[in-house]
Protein backbone atom coordinates (compact mmCIF):
# COMPACT_ATOMS: atom_id res chain seq x y z
CA UNK A 1 0.00 0.00 0.00
CA UNK A 2 3.30 2.31 -0.19
CA UNK A 3 1.97 3.36 -3.68
CA UNK A 4 -1.78 4.21 -2.49
CA UNK A 5 -0.14 6.79 0.36
CA UNK A 6 2.53 8.00 -1.88
CA UNK A 7 -0.32 8.93 -4.28
CA UNK A 8 -2.33 10.94 -1.55
CA UNK A 9 0.51 12.60 -0.42
CA UNK A 10 1.01 13.72 -4.16
CA UNK A 11 -2.36 14.93 -3.96
CA UNK A 12 -2.29 17.20 -0.90
CA UNK A 13 0.66 18.53 -1.34
CA UNK A 14 -0.52 19.73 -5.25
CA UNK A 15 -3.47 21.35 -2.94
CA UNK A 16 -6.42 19.29 -4.92
CA UNK A 17 -7.95 18.77 -1.49
CA UNK A 18 -7.70 22.03 -0.37
CA UNK A 19 -8.86 23.99 -3.20
CA UNK A 20 -11.96 20.77 -3.32
CA UNK A 21 -12.83 21.66 -0.20
CA UNK A 22 -15.96 23.50 -0.49
CA UNK A 23 -16.68 21.15 -3.41
CA UNK A 24 -16.66 17.81 -1.35
CA UNK A 25 -19.11 19.77 0.59
CA UNK A 26 -21.52 20.63 -1.58
CA UNK A 27 -21.38 17.10 -3.52
CA UNK A 28 -21.81 15.39 0.26
CA UNK A 29 -24.46 17.72 1.00
CA UNK A 30 -26.22 16.96 -2.20
CA UNK A 31 -26.03 13.24 -1.40
CA UNK A 32 -27.35 13.55 1.84
CA UNK A 33 -29.98 15.67 0.71
CA UNK A 34 -30.98 13.10 -1.95
CA UNK A 35 -30.81 10.50 0.52
CA UNK A 36 -33.70 11.75 3.02
CA UNK A 37 -35.58 12.99 -0.02
CA UNK A 38 -35.67 8.87 -0.99
CA UNK A 39 -36.20 7.45 2.19
CA UNK A 40 -36.81 10.07 5.31
CA UNK A 41 -34.57 11.73 7.84
CA UNK A 42 -34.02 8.65 9.82
CA UNK A 43 -30.64 7.24 9.52
CA UNK A 44 -31.47 3.96 11.60
CA UNK A 45 -33.83 3.65 8.95
CA UNK A 46 -32.25 4.50 6.01
CA UNK A 47 -29.24 2.84 4.91
CA UNK A 48 -28.52 5.05 2.16
CA UNK A 49 -28.78 8.39 4.39
CA UNK A 50 -26.64 6.58 7.01
CA UNK A 51 -23.96 5.82 4.82
CA UNK A 52 -23.87 9.62 3.72
CA UNK A 53 -23.92 11.12 7.10
CA UNK A 54 -20.86 8.96 8.06
CA UNK A 55 -19.07 9.95 4.76
CA UNK A 56 -20.09 13.91 5.69
CA UNK A 57 -18.44 13.00 9.08
CA UNK A 58 -15.49 10.78 8.10
CA UNK A 59 -14.66 14.35 6.31
CA UNK A 60 -15.14 16.76 9.04
CA UNK A 61 -18.43 18.45 7.74
CA UNK A 62 -20.03 20.13 10.50
CA UNK A 63 -23.23 18.88 12.34
CA UNK A 64 -25.21 21.82 11.34
CA UNK A 65 -24.29 21.40 7.48
CA UNK A 66 -25.54 18.06 7.52
CA UNK A 67 -28.83 18.43 9.48
CA UNK A 68 -29.32 21.46 7.14
CA UNK A 69 -28.76 18.50 3.80
CA UNK A 70 -31.08 16.66 5.81
CA UNK A 71 -33.90 19.11 6.41
CA UNK A 72 -33.29 20.16 2.38
CA UNK A 73 -33.92 16.77 1.34
CA UNK A 74 -36.93 16.35 3.58
CA UNK A 75 -38.79 19.51 2.34
CA UNK A 76 -38.47 18.32 -1.31
CA UNK A 77 -35.12 20.19 -1.84
CA UNK A 78 -33.19 17.19 -2.87
CA UNK A 79 -33.77 18.22 -6.39
CA UNK A 80 -35.00 15.45 -8.89
CA UNK A 81 -31.49 14.50 -9.37
CA UNK A 82 -30.98 11.32 -11.43
CA UNK A 83 -27.96 9.43 -10.69
CA UNK A 84 -25.93 8.92 -13.37
CA UNK A 85 -22.71 6.55 -14.47
CA UNK A 86 -20.44 7.46 -17.63
CA UNK A 87 -17.47 5.27 -19.09
CA UNK A 88 -14.59 6.38 -20.47
CA UNK A 89 -11.10 5.77 -21.46
CA UNK A 90 -7.95 8.51 -20.38
CA UNK A 91 -4.54 9.08 -21.56
CA UNK A 92 -2.94 4.86 -22.64
CA UNK A 93 -6.24 3.70 -22.41
CA UNK A 94 -6.67 4.25 -18.46
CA UNK A 95 -10.47 3.14 -17.90
CA UNK A 96 -12.42 5.56 -15.67
CA UNK A 97 -15.83 5.11 -14.08
CA UNK A 98 -17.59 7.96 -13.30
CA UNK A 99 -20.39 8.65 -10.75
CA UNK A 100 -22.78 11.30 -11.10
CA UNK A 101 -26.21 13.17 -9.91
CA UNK A 102 -27.45 16.09 -11.81
CA UNK A 103 -31.35 17.26 -12.28
CA UNK A 104 -30.45 18.59 -16.08
CA UNK A 105 -28.77 14.99 -17.42
CA UNK A 106 -27.53 16.40 -21.10
CA UNK A 107 -25.47 19.26 -18.35
CA UNK A 108 -23.47 16.33 -17.02
CA UNK A 109 -22.92 14.70 -19.96
CA UNK A 110 -21.47 17.56 -22.02
CA UNK A 111 -19.63 18.42 -18.95
CA UNK A 112 -18.33 14.83 -18.59
CA UNK A 113 -17.86 14.57 -22.26
CA UNK A 114 -15.97 17.91 -22.33
CA UNK A 115 -13.25 16.83 -19.23
CA UNK A 116 -12.12 13.75 -21.29
CA UNK A 117 -11.66 15.37 -24.65
CA UNK A 118 -9.82 17.80 -23.00
CA UNK A 119 -7.25 15.93 -21.40
CA UNK A 120 -6.57 13.05 -23.44
CA UNK A 121 -9.48 10.56 -22.79
CA UNK A 122 -12.49 9.95 -24.85
CA UNK A 123 -16.21 9.01 -23.20
CA UNK A 124 -17.40 5.65 -23.83
CA UNK A 125 -20.48 3.17 -24.02
CA UNK A 126 -22.15 1.59 -20.89
CA UNK A 127 -20.01 -1.57 -20.20
CA UNK A 128 -16.70 -0.24 -22.20
CA UNK A 129 -15.10 0.08 -18.79
CA UNK A 130 -16.92 -1.70 -16.07
CA UNK A 131 -16.49 -4.76 -16.91
CA UNK A 132 -12.82 -4.06 -15.80
CA UNK A 133 -13.83 -3.36 -12.20
CA UNK A 134 -15.45 -4.99 -9.53
CA UNK A 135 -18.73 -3.52 -6.97
CA UNK A 136 -16.97 -3.85 -3.66
CA UNK A 137 -17.49 -2.59 -0.17
CA UNK A 138 -14.45 -0.18 1.64
CA UNK A 139 -14.25 1.11 4.80
CA UNK A 140 -11.21 3.44 6.28
CA UNK A 141 -10.37 4.24 9.90
CA UNK A 142 -7.36 5.99 10.79
CA UNK A 143 -4.34 4.02 11.98
CA UNK A 144 -4.40 5.23 15.88
CA UNK A 145 -7.64 2.89 16.18
CA UNK A 146 -5.86 -0.09 16.35
CA UNK A 147 -2.28 -1.36 15.37
CA UNK A 148 -1.95 -3.60 11.41
CA UNK A 149 -2.48 -6.79 13.29
CA UNK A 150 -5.27 -6.21 15.36
CA UNK A 151 -7.09 -4.42 12.31
CA UNK A 152 -6.65 -7.30 10.16
CA UNK A 153 -8.39 -9.31 13.02
CA UNK A 154 -10.90 -7.46 13.48
CA UNK A 155 -11.80 -7.41 9.73
CA UNK A 156 -11.51 -11.20 9.49
CA UNK A 157 -13.87 -11.74 12.69
CA UNK A 158 -16.36 -8.83 11.12
CA UNK A 159 -16.49 -10.96 7.54
CA UNK A 160 -13.90 -8.49 5.70
CA UNK A 161 -12.18 -10.00 2.41
CA UNK A 162 -9.39 -7.96 2.87
CA UNK A 163 -7.32 -5.60 5.16
CA UNK A 164 -4.56 -3.29 4.06
CA UNK A 165 -2.70 -0.58 5.87
CA UNK A 166 -0.94 2.18 5.21
CA UNK A 167 2.56 3.18 6.57
CA UNK A 168 2.52 5.92 8.78
CA UNK A 169 3.14 9.14 6.96
CA UNK A 170 6.55 10.48 7.20
CA UNK A 171 6.08 13.71 5.10
CA UNK A 172 5.95 16.34 7.65
CA UNK A 173 3.82 18.95 4.58
CA UNK A 174 1.61 16.14 3.70
CA UNK A 175 -2.34 16.69 5.53
CA UNK A 176 -2.94 12.92 4.15
CA UNK A 177 -4.04 10.74 7.27
CA UNK A 178 -2.70 7.03 6.80
CA UNK A 179 -5.28 4.61 6.87
CA UNK A 180 -6.90 1.03 7.50
CA UNK A 181 -8.78 -0.20 4.57
CA UNK A 182 -10.93 -2.59 5.06
CA UNK A 183 -12.59 -4.00 1.80
CA UNK A 184 -15.64 -6.25 1.32
CA UNK A 185 -18.41 -8.06 -0.63
CA UNK A 186 -20.28 -5.47 -1.67
CA UNK A 187 -23.57 -7.04 0.10
CA UNK A 188 -21.25 -7.60 3.66
CA UNK A 189 -20.37 -3.66 3.55
CA UNK A 190 -23.49 -2.99 5.92
CA UNK A 191 -22.65 -5.69 8.46
CA UNK A 192 -18.88 -5.62 8.34
CA UNK A 193 -18.75 -2.19 9.17
CA UNK A 194 -21.55 -2.27 11.80
CA UNK A 195 -19.35 -4.98 13.60
CA UNK A 196 -16.35 -2.54 13.01
CA UNK A 197 -18.39 0.32 14.39
CA UNK A 198 -18.78 -2.28 17.77
CA UNK A 199 -14.93 -2.27 18.37
CA UNK A 200 -13.75 1.26 16.88
CA UNK A 201 -16.37 3.90 16.91
CA UNK A 202 -17.10 5.36 13.93
CA UNK A 203 -15.17 4.75 10.27
CA UNK A 204 -13.63 7.51 8.45
CA UNK A 205 -15.47 6.73 5.39
CA UNK A 206 -18.12 3.90 4.45
CA UNK A 207 -18.70 3.54 0.57
CA UNK A 208 -19.52 0.89 -2.37
CA UNK A 209 -16.56 1.37 -5.25
CA UNK A 210 -15.33 0.33 -7.79
CA UNK A 211 -12.14 -1.66 -7.81
CA UNK A 212 -10.38 -2.62 -10.42
CA UNK A 213 -10.14 -5.87 -11.11
CA UNK A 214 -6.24 -5.24 -12.61
CA UNK A 215 -4.22 -2.04 -12.44
CA UNK A 216 -2.01 -0.39 -15.52
CA UNK A 217 1.81 1.51 -15.14
CA UNK A 218 2.09 3.98 -17.58
CA UNK A 219 4.22 6.05 -15.08
CA UNK A 220 4.82 8.61 -18.36
CA UNK A 221 0.95 9.23 -17.96
CA UNK A 222 1.01 9.92 -14.88
CA UNK A 223 0.23 13.93 -15.23
CA UNK A 224 -2.19 13.83 -18.20
CA UNK A 225 -4.06 10.55 -16.32
CA UNK A 226 -4.33 13.28 -12.51
CA UNK A 227 -5.11 16.20 -14.65
CA UNK A 228 -8.20 14.37 -16.11
CA UNK A 229 -8.85 13.16 -12.79
CA UNK A 230 -9.16 16.85 -11.58
CA UNK A 231 -11.52 17.74 -14.71
CA UNK A 232 -13.75 15.51 -13.48
CA UNK A 233 -14.10 16.07 -9.83
CA UNK A 234 -14.24 19.39 -11.03
CA UNK A 235 -17.34 19.06 -12.51
CA UNK A 236 -20.09 19.85 -10.08
CA UNK A 237 -22.53 17.11 -11.09
CA UNK A 238 -19.79 14.23 -10.71
CA UNK A 239 -20.17 12.56 -7.01
CA UNK A 240 -16.90 10.02 -7.71
CA UNK A 241 -13.73 9.29 -9.82
CA UNK A 242 -12.86 5.49 -10.25
CA UNK A 243 -10.09 4.42 -12.70
CA UNK A 244 -7.26 1.32 -12.89
CA UNK A 245 -3.96 3.96 -13.27
CA UNK A 246 -1.24 1.96 -10.87
CA UNK A 247 0.66 4.51 -8.93
CA UNK A 248 3.79 3.03 -9.18
CA UNK A 249 7.41 4.37 -7.22
CA UNK A 250 8.20 5.53 -11.22
CA UNK A 251 4.70 7.32 -11.85
CA UNK A 252 5.20 9.17 -8.56
CA UNK A 253 8.56 10.64 -8.83
CA UNK A 254 7.05 12.16 -12.23
CA UNK A 255 4.69 14.16 -10.28
CA UNK A 256 7.16 15.24 -7.82
CA UNK A 257 9.60 16.18 -10.12
CA UNK A 258 6.83 18.73 -11.62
Amino acid sequence: MAGHSKWANIQHRKGRQDKARSKLFSKLAKDIAIASKIGGPDPDMNPRLRLAINNAKGQSMPKDNIQRAVDKGVGGEGGDYEEIRYEGFGPGGIGFIVEASSDNKNRAAMEVRTAFSKNGGALGETGSVAFMFDVVGKIEYPLEVTDEDGMMEAGIESGADDVETDPPNEDKYSEYEPVHTIWTARDDLGAVSAELEKKFGEAKSINLVWKPQNEIDLPDKASQVMNLMDALEDCDDVQNVFHNFEMTDAALATLEDE
